[in-house]
This record gives C-alpha cells, structure tokens and sequence, in this order.
C-alpha cells in the first residue's frame, strides 16, 4: 500500500510574528506577546526569536523576561487577531486539502495525498504553502513533510523558523531516532523522567524498548509511544471542515464589588455572554455547550457545563444558558467575587444541523440580525454606545471589561 504524504505546518512564533506586522517600529528588536504590560504580572505566551536568544521562554512570568532581556517588548495578547490569521492561513491550506486538521491556532496537519499528482510530491507542495504564507500573510512556517501525522509534527519542529524538513519512512530512523525521547509528541516533563529512569533518552531508545515494560511504566500511554516512536501511528487526518482550529473561547472576571443576588450575577453574565458571543461571531464559530466558573469571595470556586440543543453564537441564547447553570448550581452561602463564561465544542458558522419543531428558526434569525446590528454599531462607535436595558440596573457592575480576560483552549491530539 502506498505510504501517504502528510504535512504539518507550523506557524513560527505566531503570536509574536502577527504583533510584528502590526508593530514595524519593532522590527529587530525583542518582543513577547502576554499578560498585562502595564501591571507588569502575567506569563509570556509567546516570544520572537531575538527574545529567544536572549533567554525568554513561553510560560516565564513577565519580569522574569525583563531580567533577562532587559530590552524586551511587551505585547498584550489579540486572540482574535491571531484567529484571524489562522483562518487565512486555512483558506491557503484547503486549496491542496480539505483533509486538513488544526492543533491549536498555529498548528495544522494537512493529508495531500490526493494532491500529489497534481501538485507534485510532499516537499514541493510543502515549498509552496511556505512561499505564499510569506507572501500573502507575511509570516513564516515551518512544515514537516511525512508519511504520517506523528513524523510529520516531529519534522516541522526538526528545524526552525521558516524551515521544510522530511520525515519520509526510508529516513525517519536515521533522523529521528537520535533525538531525544522528549521531542516526541506527548513525552512531557514527567514522561520523560519516567523515561529517564529505564535508560531511555532518545526516540530509538523508546522504539528499540520492549512493549511491554513501556506499558508496566506508563500504561496505555506506553503502548502509543512505542507505536509512535516505530512510525505505526496510522491516525487520519480529520475532515475538519465543520469544527474550529480551537476547543473553545471564553472570559471571566474579578467584579468590581462582591455579588451578593442573581440580579448582580445576571448582569455580569450578561457582559460576558456578549463578549464570548462576540468573538465567536467575528471568528466564524457556534458553540454547542455552554460552561461557567464561579469563585465565591472565600476563594472556592467550581465550574458547570451544558451541551444546549443547537449550535449558537447569539448572545441572548448564551447569556440564558449561563444564567439558567448558575441558578441550578449555587446556594448563595457566600457573596461571589468572580465569573467566566465559556462557549465550548466549538463549529464553523456553516455548520448545518437539524433544528426541532418547536424551534421557532424566524425568532433565532432576528436575534442574529439584532447582535450583527449590535457589533457594527459597537465597531463604529464603540463599545458604550449600545447597551442592554439590564446594564443601567448598575453601573458599576456594567463597567465591567469583559475583554481583559479572554482566552481560547486549543485542540489536543486526542480529538
């Protein structure tokens, strides 16, 4: 049977490479996209290379960069920005494969098998989604080229930035299995002291390692790294079409005072509901569950989930769900001092599904046109200019920034 050609594309310092194109006074210098510059606390997502060099690694808390680049540039996060360059960067992907699965914002495994005949072979192919990522986004990528998804990620991250590496199953041995065991897929911190402990430091190591210890170790997990580190991984490369390169897109906030009664609650959600439904508009994406967090002012906090009966991204539908949780699950023994909302399990706008009968579809597309209204409007003349009747029940609590705290949650490889 013949092997198939899988890439897998990777965005070099995405984040930092967007913040880049947008910032030209900053060309040469450091720069590190996380947390919040002006109160100097958070971590970094992610730095350029010129930070790298320098020492600044992705998790390092914000004045621990500065120690060691004294001369970096803070950027606070754009999710939604770097979405958007990740759904380009899609549109360039599916002109060789709608085969095309993303892991996290920056990260795609791309099957063009079908496309070889027509494109030529897999570096070729590969050479040109480098070239026109330079061209039309300008960013770089590097890409492993492989005969499954496995060797393809190990080659994108073989040689970077803006690097093509082969990872074909004639050479995968000669290059791979020199490396060490931790660079393979999934091999975390702890793995690898496991790991360590049986003698295994590189990919060869674990390949040559009888199964069967690799299980008495580490179990199931085991068995998947032999197979891995052997190139036995024969997973797809899923027909991603219908679902978001990301898990889901959420906020929460620390209110300015304690909530002390669901009037209190239903205003904050309200915001954070418009905020999470927002983005998932402007992105592209519904979500088919809905999940909140809830910190009491003692500290202890708890979150609940809900798959609802219909993809959404109306912000009406969203703040009903969040509001409807949070009364099934909190007894009010304790004022509240922070909320998050989530929309979660996350599909393309033009996703079809079958909508009941006693779904009225002419109220949901008012309701749709209502919040695109909304969004326009807010785009023009900000975000104040147009407000739900339940914010002037308080000001404060309306004055809420629910966009200070947003996050996204990529895919694993366990989909």
């Amino acid at each position: 049977m013949k092997d198939r050609t899988i890439l897998h594309s990777d965005i070099n310092c995405c984040y930092a490479a967007i913040e880049h194109l947008h910032h030209p006074e900053l060309a040469g210098k450091p720069l590190a996209v996380g947390g919040d510059p002006e109160a100097r606390h958070g971590i970094v997502l992610t730095a350029d290379y010129i930070a790298k060099k320098c020492g600044v690694k992705t998790g390092m808390a914000l004045w621990q960069a500065k120690q060691v680049c004294p001369e970096i540039n803070f950027i606070s996060p754009r999710m939604d920005l770097y979405l958007r360059f990740s759904k380009m960067a899609h549109e360039i992907y599916g002109e060789y494969t709608d085969l095309q699965e993303a892991y996290g914002i920056d990260e795609s495994w791309l099957d063009v098998t079908d496309s070889v005949s027509l494109k030529g072979d897999g570096y070729r192919i590969a050479q040109e989604i480098s070239n026109r990522m330079k061209s039309e986004l300008g960013i770089t990528v590097s890409i492993g080229v492989s005969f499954n998804k496995i060797y393809a990620k190990l080659g994108s991250d073989y040689k970077k930035p803006d690097a093509i590496t082969t990872m074909y199953r004639d050479e995968f041995r000669q290059k791979a299995w020199v490396l060490p065991a931790s660079d393979l897929l999934y091999v975390g911190r702890s793995t690898s002291a496991k790991l360590q402990k049986l003698g295994i430091r590189s990919i060869g190591d674990l390949a040559r390692t009888d199964e069967k210890i690799l299980h008495s170790q580490l179990g199931k997990m085991g068995d998947i790294l032999w197979a891995f580190a052997n190139g036995y991984d024969d997973s797809p490369v899923k027909y991603e079409d219908a679902h978001a390169p990301i898990k889901s897109i959420g906020n929460s906030t620390t209110t300015p005072r304690d909530l002390v009664n669901e009037q209190d609650v239903k205003i904050v959600l309200t915001i954070l509901a418009e905020s999470v439904a927002a983005r998932l508009r402007e992105n592209g994406f519904k979500c088919r569950v809905v999940e909140i967090s809830v910190r009491d002012n003692e500290l202890f906090s708890f979150t609940r989930q809900r798959k609802i009966d219909h993809a959404t991204n109306v912000t009406r539908e969203i703040a009903e769900e969040a509001f409807r949780l949070f009364q099934e699950n909190y007894n009010w023994q304790k004022p509240i001092r922070s909320v998050g909302v989530r929309g979660a399990d996350l599909v393309n706008d033009n996703y079809w599904e079958q909508i009941d009968l006693f779904s009225s579809v002419e109220f949901r597309e008012k309701q749709m046109k209502v919040d695109t209204a909304v969004d326009d409007i807010r785009r023009r003349f900000g975000f104040y200019s147009v407000q739900r009747g339940i914010m002037y029940f308080d000001k404060m609590l309306s004055s809420v920034d629910a966009k200070a705290e947003h996050t996204v949650h990529p895919h694993g490889y366990f989909g």
